[in-house]
């Protein structure tokens, strides 16, 4: 967990949610009033958020208590309890509603994840999230994906090189667009990894005329061509499919060879778990 990330996310959220106080609870429920919840699991998947939660909980009130049971990564099912919490009532209510948020939408992606993975065991190929997140929230659900199984692509526009359609169309073709990233590099001195997309075999044999790239993102090929491509880059380049790949269809490209598959729908549509917080 990177802590400052964590830290700053939760004070903004804390802030947007309380604004000058959270009157429901201070209305009702006397300054001294202490209570303890339980985290209920309400369906199957794969638990995500337990680590953030604590620290959610810490900053909305060090006072307050915890006891997991049920740590990050394990699998889950109707009626477990993840952790309790005890401590300050009002304290708890204020921290109740940033925990499920976050804890059931990384356990929506990390179960997702998780998901997948099983169904690619039987192959070698990898699965990669997207820069297709929720803004703000791209911490977050990077680390769910991690905690379901899968890889990280580049976690943003800064920690890697990814010429894209519109990159090579800006640029006036594939060649230049190869060329002055490596030049870049070199001016600059920055040590970062180079990838790009082809969109068609042609597309592919320039790459493979110029070089001077880590990977090839293989976007929108058929099966039959995806098979042919990766047999041409015959291991000299790290591949990836993207385009279009779902749950249904995500074994057929394993099959074809390439090394990863890139699937935005591990965090951009997905089911959040149904989880709550319960006094007891």
């Amino acid at each position: 967990m990177d802590k400052q990330l964590t830290d700053q996310f939760i004070k903004n959220a804390i802030a947007e949610d309380k604004g000058d106080g959270d009157h429901t609870s201070l209305s009702t429920i006397p300054a001294n009033a202490q209570g303890r919840a339980k985290l209920l699991i309400k369906e199957s998947g794969v638990i995500a958020g337990v680590e953030l939660a604590l620290e959610i909980f810490k900053q909305v009130d060090p006072a307050l208590k915890t006891e997991v049971f049920i740590n990050d990564g394990a699998e889950v099912k109707y009626g477990d309890v993840a952790l309790t919490v005890s401590g300050s009532a009002q304290s708890i209510l204020l921290a109740e509603r940033l925990v499920l948020n976050c804890m059931q939408r990384m356990s929506g992606i990390a179960t997702k994840t998780n998901h997948i993975v099983q169904l690619l065991a039987p192959y070698s190929t990898k699965i990669l999230d997207t820069r297709k997140t929720t803004p703000g929230l791209r911490y977050l659900e990077k680390w769910a994906v991690r905690i379901g199984g899968g890889v990280n692509h580049r976690i943003g526009l800064y920690d890697m090189i990814l010429i894209k359609d519109n990159h090579v169309d800006y640029a006036g073709g594939i060649s230049k667009a190869i060329l002055a990233a490596n030049q870049y590099l070199e001016n600059t001195g920055k040590a970062l990894e180079i990838e790009i997309e082809v969109r068609n075999l042609e597309e592919l044999e320039q790459v493979l005329e110029i070089g001077k790239v880590n990977r090839i993102m293989l976007d929108n090929f058929s099966f039959d061509d995806l098979k042919t491509a990766v047999q041409r880059i015959d291991g000299k380049y790290t591949t990836e499919a993207s385009g279009g790949i779902v749950e249904e269809n995500v074994t057929e490209y394993a099959a074809c060879g390439v090394d990863y598959i890139s699937m935005g729908a591990l965090t951009h549509s997905v089911k959040s778990m149904d989880i709550s917080l319960k006094a007891f």
